[in-house]
Formats: C-alpha cells, sequence, structure tokens
C-alpha cells in the first residue's frame, strides 16, 4: 500500500483543504501569482466581458432599483448618474490603471503614500468595505437570480415563497466550484455577457418602440413629472438629490481594475512598463461605461414609462426584474423565459467573479501583514469561509434584492471615493495642476454621494462596519499568534561583514546586542566591559550588532548585514529590520548556517513592566529583546542543541 493511501481520512482531508498553499509567492500574492506570465492574456474586448458579468449583471436590478429610488424622475436621475459615470468614475479608473497596472487597484496606490501602523489600518478599514462589495455582488446576484427564477409564470406556482431556498442553494453552488477548483473562464463570460447584452437590445428595442409608437405614454409621464415637481430646474434639482440612490450602476468599475493582469498587451511590454497593457486597460474601462451608459438611460426611461408604478413595490412582478417584466409582457413567455434563464446564469457568473476577486484580493495584503493565519493563504478554507458569511448575509437581508441595495452602493462608493482621492494624491505629487483639481472636484462629488448614501440607506455602513471589525481583530488576533514567527526572509552579507564571521569561525562566535545611542568610544568600551562583567569573559574577542527599526508594522523583511569599524577597534555589524528580536535571530541563524558552529549573543536585561515590554515588541518592534529573541528562536529550531545561545546579565 502506498503512502497516499496509508494516509489517514483527516490527512488526505487536510492536504485536500490546504492544496496550492504552496503556490502562493513569497508575498503571499495570489493575485499576481496567478497573472504570471502576463502577456499571455487575452484581447482586451474578451476581458471586458469578464468584468462585465459584473458589471452588465446590474441591469438586471438597477431599472427596478432606481425606479423605487426615484420613481418618475427614474430617467432624469439616470443621466445624472450616467454624467457622473463619464465624467467622474470613468477618468478615476483610467488614471488607477495606469497608476496601478498589475491589478492592486486604488488600495494599493493609497497603501503607498502611508506607512507605520496607519497604513495597515486603513487597508484594513478598506478591506473591510471591499469585502461588503464582493459578499453583497454574491449575495444580491444569488437574490436577484432567485427572483427571476420564482417570479418566472412558469414556476411561479412551483417556487411560490421559496426565495430564500433558492437564494442559499445558488450561493451554495457558487462555493462548490470553488471547493472544486475554478479558473476563471473569459470565453465563458464572452458568451454570456454576448447573449445578454443581445437580449436586452431586443427587450430595449421593442420597448422603445411601444414607446414612440403610443405617444400618450410620454405625455401620461411628462403631465404627472410636472405634476409632481414643477419645472424643469426643480426636476434637476430633485435628481440631484436622489441619484446617490442609483449608485448600483457604478460598480464595475473596481472589478476592471481588478481584472487587468489578464489583458494580453504588447509583445514588448514588461512588468515594469506595461505599456500596452494600460492602454487596452482604458479600452475596456472605457468601452465598458458607454455600452454601460447607453443601456442605463434606455432601460430606465422604457421601464419608468411602461411598467406601473406599484409593480416595482415589494411583492409586485416587477421588483427586483424589470426589464424582465418588459421582456415576458412585450416578447411572450418564450422569449421571457430565455431572457430569465440568461439573467440567472450572468447574475451567478457575477457572483463567481466576486468570490474570485476576494481571493485574490485578501492574500495580496494579510499575509504580508502577518495579520491572517497559516490556512488564509488557501482558496479552499477561505472560500469556506466566505459562503458561510454569504449564508448569515442573505438570511439577515431575507435574500431580499431592495435590501441589499444600500449595503452593495456602500461598498462601491467608498472604494470609488477612495480611487478618486488616491488620483488626486497622484496627479498633485506629480505636479499636474489641472488634473489635480479636476480629480479633488470629482473626489467631493463621489464623498458627497458617499455621505448621502450613508445617511439615507445606513445598512450599508453598518455592515461595512461589521466586516472592518471582523478583519481588524481577526489580523490583530493572527499577528499576535504570529508575533514569534522567524520572518526575514533573506540575510545577506556585506564583504566587511563576511569577513568578521570568517575571522570568528574557527573559535567561539560572540556577539553583544547593542542599542545604538551615541555611538562614541566610551558607548563601545563601557557595553564590552558590563558584559565581560556579568557573564565573567576575559578578552575583547566580540562584534558589536545594532539593529535599527525601520517600520515595526511590517511583518517580512530582508536582512542586510553592513559591517564597519569604528574608534580603530570594535567591530560592529548594523542590521535595519521591523523587529530587533527577529532581526537577531535569523541573523543568528545564518550564522550558524554559514560556519557549522554555535553562535552566542549577549544581552543586558530591559528594565520595565513585561507586559509593557511586549506591548512596545507588538507595536514598535523593541521591548524586552533578549527574553523574545530566545523564544523566536526556540519556535525557529526546536532542537536545542543546534539552537544558538542567548546570554543575559
Amino acid at each position: 500500500m502506498g503512502p497516499t493511501e496509508q494516509q489517514p481520512a483527516g490527512g488526505r482531508l487536510r492536504a485536500w483543504m490546504l492544496q496550492g498553499l504552496s503556490e502562493i509567492n513569497s508575498k503571499g500574492d495570489r493575485a499576481a501569482a496567478a497573472a504570471e506570465p502576463a502577456h499571455r492574456g487575452q484581447a482586451w474586448y474578451r476581458v471586458m466581458c469578464l468584468t462585465g458579468v459584473d458589471y452588465f449583471s446590474t441591469l438586471g436590478y438597477q431599472p427596478g432599483i432606481a425606479a423605487l429610488a426615484a420613481g418618475l424622475l427614474s430617467p432624469i436621475a439616470t443621466i445624472v448618474l450616467v454624467l457622473v459615470t463619464l465624467a467622474g468614475a470613468l477618468p478615476v479608473y483610467r488614471r488607477v490603471a495606469q497608476e496601478s497596472p498589475h491589478g492592486a487597484g486604488s488600495i494599493a496606490m493609497l497603501e503607498r503614500l502611508l506607512s507605520f501602523w496607519k497604513g495597515k489600518l486603513f487597508v484594513l478599514t478598506m478591506l473591510g468595505f471591499a469585502a461588503t462589495d464582493f459578499l453583497i455582488t454574491i449575495t444580491l446576484s444569488a437574490a436577484d437570480a432567485s427572483t427571476h427564477l420564482v417570479e418566472n409564470p412558469h414556476l411561479n406556482n412551483a417556487l411560490h415563497d421559496q426565495q430564500m431556498i433558492i437564494t442559499l442553494v445558488l450561493v451554495a453552488l457558487l462555493g462548490a466550484v470553488f471547493l472544486k477548483g475554478f479558473l476563471e473562464a473569459v470565453g465563458v463570460a464572452t458568451a454570456l455577457v454576448g447573449l445578454y447584452l443581445t437580449l436586452n437590445v431586443v427587450v430595449v428595442s421593442v420597448g422603445i418602440w411601444h414607446v414612440v409608437t403610443a405617444e400618450h405614454v410620454v405625455t401620461d409621464w411628462a403631465t404627472a413629472l410636472t405634476a409632481e415637481h414643477g419645472d424643469v430646474l426643480a426636476m434637476v434639482g430633485v435628481a440631484l438629490i436622489v441619484f446617490p440612490k442609483l449608485a448600483l450602476g457604478l460598480s464595475g468599475f473596481e472589478t476592471g481594475v481588478a481584472v487587468m493582469p489578464h489583458v494580453k498587451g504588447d509583445p514588448d511590454d514588461t512588468e515594469e512598463r506595461p505599456t500596452g497593457r494600460i492602454r487596452d486597460a482604458k479600452k475596456l474601462l472605457t468601452t465598458a461605461a458607454l455600452i454601460m451608459s447607453v443601456f442605463l438611460i434606455t432601460t430606465s426611461f422604457i421601464t419608468t414609462l411602461l411598467i406601473p408604478a406599484k409593480e416595482f413595490q415589494p411583492g409586485g412582478d416587477a421588483n427586483g426584474r424589470a426589464l424582465a417584466y418588459l421582456a415576458h409582457s412585450y416578447l411572450g413567455g418564450a422569449f421571457g423565459t430565455v431572457y430569465d434563464i440568461s439573467t440567472i446564469a450572468i447574475l451567478w457568473f457575477a457572483g463567481a467573479s466576486a468570490m474570485a476577486g476576494l481571493l485574490n484580493l485578501m492574500p495580496r495584503y494579510l499575509p504580508r501583514y502577518g495579520m491572517a493565519p497559516h490556512w488564509a493563504r488557501a482558496v479552499r478554507p477561505m472560500v469556506i469561509v466566505f459562503t458561510l458569511v454569504a449564508f448569515l448575509v442573505t438570511w439577515i437581508f431575507d435574500a431580499n434584492v431592495d435590501a441589499q441595495g444600500g449595503a452593495y452602493a456602500t461598498g462601491v462608493l467608498v472604494l470609488i471615493s477612495s480611487a478618486s482621492i488616491a488620483v488626486t494624491i497622484a496627479a498633485r505629487k506629480a505636479g499636474q495642476r489641472d488634473w489635480t483639481i479636476g480629480f479633488a472636484v470629482i473626489a467631493t462629488v463621489f464623498l458627497y454621494t458617499t455621505v448621502v448614501n450613508v445617511i439615507e440607506r445606513p445598512d450599508g455602513v453598518k455592515i461595512g462596519a461589521c466586516f472592518i471589525a471582523g478583519i481588524i481583530l481577526v489580523s490583530l488576533l493572527s499577528r499576535l499568534a504570529r508575533a514569534f514567527e522567524l520572518r526575514v526572509t533573506s540575510v545577506t552579507l556585506d564583504p566587511l561583514a563576511e569577513r568578521f564571521i570568517r575571522d570568528m569561525a574557527s573559535r567561539k562566535i560572540r556577539f553583544i546586542a547593542n542599542e545604538p545611542d551615541q555611538r562614541d568610544k566610551a558607548e563601545y568600551r563601557e557595553k564590552l566591559e558590563q558584559i565581560r562583567n556579568d557573564h565573567d569573559i576575559p578578552g575583547e574577542d566580540f562584534v558589536f550588532v545594532e539593529v535599527t527599526v525601520v517600520d515595526p508594522s511590517e511583518f517580512e523583511s530582508v536582512l542586510a548585514v553592513r559591517g564597519e569599524v569604528l574608534h580603530d577597534r570594535y567591530r560592529v555589524l548594523t542590521l535595519e529590520s521591523s523587529s530587533i528580536s527577529n532581526a537577531l535571530a535569523a541573523f543568528l541563524l545564518h550564522v550558524r548556517d554559514a560556519t557549522g558552529r554555535t553562535p552566542h549573543i549577549y544581552f543586558e536585561w530591559t528594565e520595565g513592566n513585561p507586559f509593557a515590554n511586549f506591548l512596545r515588541f507588538f507595536l514598535f518592534g523593541q521591548g524586552e529583546v533578549a527574553p523574545v529573541t530566545r523564544e523566536v528562536l526556540r519556535e525557529a529550531e526546536p532542537d536545542r542543541a543546534l539552537r544558538p545561545r542567548v546570554h543575559t546579565g
């Protein structure tokens, strides 16, 4: 019986769950690894369909949500939304594509502007809103797919009151696909988007024909609109106020930059200068925005004029499925059923795109910060976590499309607002005054839209706050659990440092850990005398080791060791790291492996409260260095006989 057959069931399950863990690159960046090699991608218009399953699928529910939010003003409010899309979101994300062409998006742009813990906490907060966006995409899309299924005239009786169960089944099937193993299929996305947009062209064309041929429809709408809102200026004013409720129509831009690594670009593109990929990604974003803008305006117009207002209300036949209502009403049950099937398929695949986004996004940041358990780098455990969270969200919102709109819009708007702020800062740093002013105005518009949306529909920020709190709590607990983990990825020595180690290799290797202060002759003389007296060691065959903490919020680091001789007699090795203890432990292990001898390091005790010292280590990379160095060594080298020696006095 082979080793695999002898493996117990629990071991096989664990191996299956953690399959692919080693495929993450050294930075924990699954998305970047998946994008390699970058230039064997797809044409930009095919990749547009990949983001289009998320972006274009919103047509399944956007017209109904717009009608509920704006009523008779829905077409005018939608025009405002389109203007914001083309004059605001599109220029912002074209700049994001230029500044962050590897799929990291606006979060990575802002991450570069912030350091220390404030940068990490900011990214964790943005990840919370991104999780809100992607998870609500999964649950809202599944809920709307189930709505189309339940409301189909041929299935209405059989599936009546089963929407919650159907939605949960769709979410579970989505999770099952990823547990099996899922690769984004551009071909499938292209087919779904092509079919769905073609069917929508038919529905829109028929709807416009009915509006044009039945002249009283436009007259009745205009009369009712004037009676309700007065003159045109009043209508525009109200439209400006209500358009934030239509923000779901902006949902595709963050996904658009996330799929950039799949764009083929030019043959001579490099990872450092992907000129062709950036150019084609801009084409992708522009084309998708133009297509969506046309559909947003036309669908809001025909649904508002042709569907009775009562049908948009909860329980109405057009609630969450306005275009499907028109397809059945004007093109018959057969065409309507085909339209329903197409809508269900693209909505379900939009959930798949969102799940892929989550699985790409979280490993991009959390492992790099040390803020994720080891298993979080594997796909399957995270799929289970996200699926269970999606079950919870579906249950909380009772699988209701309208109820989830606020949470979805909040996630979308926060990400777009952060992107607009990021490009404003980038333009300012580049000295582009006109672009800075333009992007600042756009940022103001999106911040206003976000605030209005949060005030009117606070569910979104509540859900986002729950995700943020959960991510920060789990991240900090993980960072605590991994506090004593050896996290130096490599150690390099300059020629003088190598000479110091080589000279000591034939005898006992002794280092003195020194906190650099004035670095004058008296400092080293007094430190040497103290160590000799405390440990009763004669002679001066010691090398000082000094670690300077740079950014203690970083988790992994590369260690560069530089040697120097100070005051003509004291040999000193200097290192820079995010943690003194971790750097010293990694250095000692490197010396042991390079020389085959056990190095010794000598410390003096640090005065102070042990808990306060631990917090100093956790937050600032300092604190009580000696015991923490020993603990890091103990975890990294279980064999005591092989472990470098730590001495304190």
